[in-house]
């Protein structure tokens, strides 16, 4: 039986999940839609949607409309497109059922029709499929391309991308994987499959990737280049491992919704090509959340970086849905051929802002929160002489979920790392709308995301005679001697009620890594830091009024106050205070400049660490050598303890920027496997150690979540980064 449910109920997840203004689901939901009227997503970029854009105006609920897009040499007469495809209106369109083969199986039934622009509208008798079994194959000359007809927003589109998704999933499958998904599609019980709407996401998702396609690639070419970017390759066969998801693990949140504070840090490396005079130099960047006022009045509103979980019953299934909308500020160092360096901050990078369209989520075992994650575009200098968009690819979550804090409430933290590639693009007014032009940017951006209970009525007091394990990393950016400077420590904090504030007594040990105005890449010697610090409550601005909902100030010796710049940086805390999170933002103490990055810090208990147990590693490491800088995420990697031994393997996503040759490589694929020496130092404190490379950190006391400092040797080059570990099911 072929139904709408699962797009209905992707439709359901997008519009009925907001309930109070203060959500993130609420703040995704008030941002302008561009789904109506527009197919060509060159000519009309738009911050209320991906970067696929779409046109599901005019259709029945049973309709899609289908549009062929080919690499330019292919097709020279067709209209220019983003990705740097042309679309073309296709010879022939058929509709055929396959199986895990690519089969021909017949057809369903199905009639098709042109609208009024003369494009191909499909019309399914039965309703539109949802399983990944009825493919719409184009013809266009000799170039022929499939795409699935499960895609959710029915503006389908048959171009290189698509095809990837068909030929590289559905055969990867086994017979009884590839039936359990055609029976989660078709079950119609009571008890209905909770992952029905992974594959419509999924088979919309694959077009949001923003990866030109060289003009004179062949069909072959076009899909060799896709299988080499290794982030766009990972994202597909996480997605499309999702759907095989047990349907008798998965859960729901306690609560009918769940509010975070979210702590958000990106580090990220890519090329500029913004000024002339630096054109295809290589940048680091560093983004940290922050509130965002919405409103100039004296009642000023704000925006915190926020992510709101929903439980919903929705056509009898039981659907976990997230949404999240970060404000971020952002920091770049140019580092042009010949070793000149120039910084960018906030007179040039305006307020920005990271934003997830709300969907469907799985939360497997009351452990991991599964999603495929769409990102809203944003657009910065609108109607200036520099408008900017900027629109950022797709990702596969795969969050560790604390424990719900009682009846009724939501887990208590949801921490992610995950890996997204985007551009910055020129934007101009063309006819009313705001059409592509150059790109400005290529970014690579790996994060890592803390997402905190929030709680109304928080008390700063209940950190108050609580000792702490600590780990930061911090990034500093200059045009001085030492234009890059990496910060990272680790250590222990006492915090202890003092007045009004809570006193923090801390020991800090930390080591640097430096890359000077020569070029040349320095270790610096360990140093400590043992000054006293400072913790308030900071006051959030709610449509409800003035509230303490967990966010924290953290200063030197004076309070920043309800809302002032603190010294060191904003954060929050779950709401029984044992997990707190920091973003450091020109942090600066009486010992010296810090920099801008995270901290984290779990409150500290004289248990032993596990000496079993599987976990999730994800993060980042920064490298720099002798004419390079490299980013590397670890991507969904696993930490297995044994005893004294540890094994960790992961994947990497590789980009590499070379100096001498002013070029910044895409993602590749790289692989971390290494057998570490593990060492329990009490009260929670652990390292991991193999030859040059050592991870040096904290477990909670509940030992399911560590954080580590990464650092590590290889070939001459020096690697500095923070991993989060954490409890696999």
């Amino acid at each position: 039986m072929r139904l709408t449910l699962g797009l209905l109920l992707f439709s359901a997840i997008t519009l009925t999940t907001g309930c109070s203004g203060d959500s993130a689901i609420d703040g995704a939901r008030e941002q302008p839609n561009s789904f109506a009227g527009e197919k060509n997503p060159a000519n009309d970029f738009s911050p209320g949607s991906t970067g696929d854009s779409g046109d599901n105006s005019g259709l029945a609920a049973n309709e899609v409309r289908v549009t062929m897009e080919l690499p330019g040499g292919l097709a020279p007469d067709g209209e220019p497109t983003r990705r740097n495809l042309r679309i073309v209106k296709p010879d022939t369109v058929r509709v055929y059922q396959t199986n895990r083969n690519l089969q021909v199986l017949g057809a369903p039934e199905y009639t098709t029709r042109e609208d009024s622009n003369g494009v191909t509208v499909i019309t399914f008798e039965n309703g539109q499929p949802l399983a990944p079994d009825v493919v719409i194959e184009a013809q266009y000359g000799n170039a022929v391309l499939r795409a699935l007809a499960a895609d959710a927003d029915r503006d389908i589109k048959v171009n290189p991308f698509s095809e990837y998704l068909v030929r590289n999933t559905l055969t990867q499958y086994s017979a009884s994987e590839f039936q359990r998904i055609l029976d989660c599609a078709d079950e119609t019980s009571d008890t209905l499959c909770i992952n029905k709407y992974v594959w419509p996401a999924l088979a919309d998702q694959v077009h949001d990737f923003e990866i030109d396609i060289p003009t004179g690639a062949s069909i072959a070419g076009a899909l060799d280049l896709l299988a080499q970017r290794a982030d766009f390759a990972s994202y597909v066969v996480s997605a499309a491992s999702y759907p095989l998801l047990d349907n008798q693990s998965s859960d729901s949140i306690s609560a009918s919704s769940a509010e975070y504070n979210s702590i958000f840090m990106g580090i990220e490396l890519g090329q500029t090509f913004l000024e002339s005079s630096l054109t295809g130099s290589g940048q680091w960047g560093i983004r940290t959340g922050r509130e965002e006022s919405t409103s100039p009045s004296a009642e000023t509103a704000y925006t915190y970086p926020g992510l709101t979980l929903a439980s919903l019953d929705v056509f009898n299934i039981n659907v976990t849905s997230l949404a999240s909308q970060i404000p971020y500020d952002r920091k770049t160092l140019i580092h042009k051929q010949g070793n000149e360096f120039f910084t960018r901050g906030t007179d040039t990078w305006a307020l920005n802002s990271h934003s997830t369209s709300p969907g469907g989520a799985t939360l497997d075992r009351d452990t991991r929160l599964l999603a495929v994650r769409a990102l809203y575009q944003s657009i910065t200098g609108r109607n200036s002489s520099r408008t900017i968009g900027w629109t950022r690819n797709p990702y596969f979550l795969d969050a560790y979920v604390g424990e719900a804090g009682g009846d009724n409430l939501g887990p208590d933290r949801a921490l992610a790392g995950y890996f997204s590639a985007g551009k910055a693009i020129q934007l101009e007014s063309e006819n009313g709308k705001l059409a592509r032009k150059q790109t400005l940017e290529t970014q690579y951006v790996s994060s890592l995301q803390l997402n905190l209970l929030r709680q109304e009525g928080f008390d700063a007091n209940t950190l108050n005679g609580r000792d702490y394990n600590l780990v930061y990393f911090a990034t500093r950016f200059s045009e001085s001697t030492t234009p890059l400077q990496v910060e990272s420590g680790n250590g222990l904090w006492q915090v202890r009620a003092n007045g009004d504030n809570s006193a923090i007594t801390q020991t800090k040990t930390y080591s640097t890594l430096n890359r000077d105005s020569s070029g040349a890449v320095l270790v610096g010697g360990d140093g400590s830091r043992s000054d006293n610090w400072i913790i308030t409550p900071r006051t959030a601005r709610l449509s409800t009024g003035d509230k303490n909902i967990g966010r924290l100030n953290l200063d030197v010796n004076n309070p920043a106050g309800p809302f002032g710049q603190p010294d060191l940086g904003v954060g929050a805390s779950v709401p029984d205070g044992s997990l707190l999170a920091f973003n450091l933002v020109n942090a600066a103490s009486s010992s010296g400049i810090i920099g801008d990055g995270l901290l984290i810090a779990a409150e500290r208990r004289p248990s032993p660490a596990p000496q079993s147990g599987r976990y999730r590693v994800q993060g980042f490491a920064m490298g720099m050598g002798d004419g390079l800088n490299r980013l590397a995420h670890l991507n969904d990697g696993t930490l297995n303890l044994s005893g004294s031994t540890a094994s960790l393997n992961s994947n990497t996503l590789n980009v590499v920027h070379s100096v001498d040759n002013a070029t910044v490589a895409a993602p590749s694929s790289g692989q971390l496997s290494t057998t570490l020496e593990y060492s329990d130092k009490g009260n929670g404190e652990v390292s991991f150690t193999a030859g040059d490379l050592s991870l040096t950190g904290f477990v909670t006391a509940d030992q399911t979540q560590f954080f580590l400092l990464f650092r590590n040797t290889v070939n001459g080059e020096e690697q500095r980064g923070l991993l989060m570990a954490t409890k696999l099911p």
